[in-house]
């Protein structure tokens, strides 16, 4: 574990690397972020990982946006949605809505970014969260659109929130990647500079909505600079030359959080790992995971407390079941497997596996997670083979059908809703469904296509215990987010995990 003076010491021993400015304060109006993903896309509509979404929060808009005090989505530039019949939605646009270039927002814009996402030679990355659903966006006046679905889908709203930011009419015509450098958005900041790989510099618009869920908006300046390196994170942080970084491991954040003027905040994650367990038999239809018992004594090997208290920390809760328990839908009333090594050996005796048996385990991310569920495996009697590499690999491993059992993560591009982590694991055309049980993928789908919230809970209720009756799954535990703020920066947090930099203010 690193102790601050030891991180102290090393920032002093390069000073080469450090910024020579002061920190920021109300008077710089600047709040410096550090991000260890490089920025090379300024589209959100063509980008997935995180870095990318805290940015589009912050020069993007899209029809809606999600409250997360409130777990409700609410009228962005839109003034709101009528559903004409089950196939047909009309949104209205509010008036005075303007992009930073100073053009109005019209509905043509909207038509045309929503008709070019889901074209055929689109590659956009939000193209999978609409595309099933709806069949084109029309044009009725400058200031309504009408969404023409294909399918009853009660969610659209939601993944319009979640996925869909406009652009202007004809963006995208001559070069699809068009956005990624020259970015003209609608949200609270605009882009001043981007050098890819190394810096973006926004300020706030002056032209933007007094009525968006976004407002207030209270800091003028914000610059985000990739710095993969965490020990240069941490030294510019100790020099003044960043105010806030992510993704930081517990034990620095807890020690730097303990120096004067920086902050260490925890925030929950809707984040969740788990094993995923080849029940189908994909890799032996005779295998020993095609048996409910080993499974389910593969569940009660794996202490979930131990690892979320000890590996994760701070905001990390056990999970069992195969969503969060934050998100709509996640019932938390179906099977739960105590850690209990002794009913686990008992479980593979009666199996028929009482001297256990040969397991290859597969990972990407968290190896010490990893080898402490290999370890607790092993104490029961079953020899792990841990094969801990690239996610590419696991990728194409797992695409053809080669991999036994892995430990995986799903953050549900933060959306509070069981959907968002089931359809992904358990549609019958996706390889990271292992189980392959059409009641369950018939069951989730069902809650996608119904309004009814009540149906909605009880059609996922039924899916989650089908899955933890058969343990298809081992979950383990939600991830915790460990932020370095500095002192002088109030930045709230939220039960999603998602950090929203439009929220931050000076004390």
């Amino acid at each position: 574990m690193f102790s601050y003076l030891r991180i102290a010491a090393v920032a002093a021993t390069i000073p080469f690397m450090l910024s020579t400015g002061a920190r920021s304060d109300a008077g710089d109006d600047t709040l410096r972020v550090a991000f260890g993903e490089e920025v090379l896309n300024l589209d959100y509509n063509n980008t997935t990982k995180r870095e990318y979404i805290i940015l589009s929060d912050l020069v993007d808009e899209g029809l809606f946006d999600y409250d997360p005090e409130a777990n409700t989505y609410v009228p962005s530039v839109a003034t709101g949605y009528e559903y004409l019949d089950p196939l047909t939605i009309e949104v209205k646009l509010r008036d005075g809505i303007t992009f930073h270039d100073g053009s109005a927002l019209t509905a043509e814009d909207v038509a045309y970014t929503y008709n070019w996402i889901i074209s055929e030679g689109s590659e956009s990355k939000a193209k999978s969260a609409i595309e099933r659903w709806l069949d084109k966006a029309v044009v009725v006046d400058s200031k309504t659109i009408r969404f023409d679905m294909l399918e009853e889908y009660p969610l659209a709203v939601r993944d319009m929130a979640n996925r869909i930011q406009i652009r202007k009419a004809g963006t995208y015509d001559d070069d699809p990647n068009a956005a990624a450098i020259d970015l003209v958005g609608l949200g609270p900041y605009q882009v001043v500079s981007f050098e890819p790989g190394k810096e973006v510099v926004l300020k706030a618009y002056d032209g933007y909505f007094a009525e968006s869920p976004k407002q207030p908006v209270q800091i003028g300046n914000i610059v985000i600079r990739s710095l993969p390196d965490s020990g240069t994170q941490q030294a510019e942080f100790f020099s003044g030359g960043v105010d806030w970084i992510f993704k930081v491991s517990r034990d620095v954040a807890e020690s730097m959080g303990a120096a004067p003027n920086i902050d260490h905040v925890v925030s929950t994650d809707l984040r969740i790992g788990f094993l995923v367990l080849d029940a189908f038999g994909h890799t032996d239809p005779e295998g020993p995971l095609t048996n409910v018992l080993v499974r389910r004594a593969m569940n009660h090997a794996i202490n979930r407390k131990e690892i979320a208290e000890f590996l994760m920390g701070g905001g990390a809760q056990v999970v069992h079941t195969a969503c969060h328990p934050a998100q709509f839908g996640c019932d938390q009333s179906v099977a739960d497997y105590a850690y209990d090594p002794e009913k686990a050996r008992a479980l593979l005796a009666e199996a028929g596996f009482p001297d256990g048996f040969d397991l290859e385990l597969w990972s990407y991310r968290d190896k010490s997670v990893a080898e402490v569920v290999a370890a607790k495996l092993e104490a029961v009697g079953i020899t792990v083979s841990l094969r801990h590499g690239k996610l590419a690999s696991l990728n194409e491993a797992r695409a053809n059908r080669q991999i036994q059992a892995y430990f995986g993560t799903w953050g549900s591009g933060g959306t509070p809703d069981t959907a968002a982590i089931a359809r992904v694991h358990f549609s019958a055309d996706g390889d990271r469904n292992m189980s392959n049980n059409p009641k369950v993928t018939d069951l989730i789908l069902a809650a996608e296509v119904t309004g009814d919230q009540e149906k909605r809970d009880a059609l996922f209720s039924e899916a989650l215990s089908i899955i933890a009756d058969e343990a298809y799954w081992v979950p383990m535990f939600s991830y915790a987010q460990n932020f370095l703020v500095s002192s002088e920066l109030e930045f709230p947090t939220y039960a999603d995990g998602l950090p929203r930099l439009y929220r931050a203010k000076w004390k």
